[in-house]
């Protein structure tokens, strides 16, 4: 989202034995984006999957944000596998910016007939630590515990 470059085309294309074709210099990062992956996971219970089926989901949209999923009403959310119903995209020219629309994103989402990890990612993105980029691979083990 702040290069603009599709990395997943760039990486296919090196797995095919092609050079990369980007050179360092030329990659110019553009405003921030933040990325919340919205499982079927109970947050509040462990983060105990909880499969089952989709009644409704609507999904948000507005400058900026992007919503990427499979996930339609009707769907099952399989036991058996990754829990993952979509990804929820933010990109904007300043990182207050991308928490605003981001919390704005969340709230907008509707998936309802299963549990999802949005009510965390509200947490997060309402914690004064992240606001101030003070995190790390540990930070939501150590919000939860605290």
């Amino acid at each position: 989202m702040v290069t603009g470059i599709d990395l997943v085309k760039s990486q296919i294309r090196v797995a095919a034995g092609e050079k990369l074709d980007l050179r360092q210099e030329a990659i110019v990062p553009r405003g921030h984006a933040i990325e919340c992956r919205i499982n079927a996971e109970d947050p509040a219970a462990n983060f105990r999957p909880n499969p089952g089926r989709i009644e409704r989901i609507i999904a948000p949209g507005g400058f900026g944000v992007r919503w990427d999923s499979h996930a339609t009403a009707g769907y099952v959310v399989p036991p058996h596998y990754d829990s993952l119903v979509g990804k929820l995209i933010v990109h904007q020219p300043t990182r207050r910016q991308a928490i605003d629309t981001m919390i704005r994103a969340l709230k907008e989402l509707r998936v309802a007939g299963i549990r999802t990890t949005v009510p965390l990612h509200l947490e997060v993105l309402a914690n004064t630590a992240f606001h101030e980029a003070q995190v790390d691979t540990t930070f939501v083990e150590r919000m939860l515990a605290g």
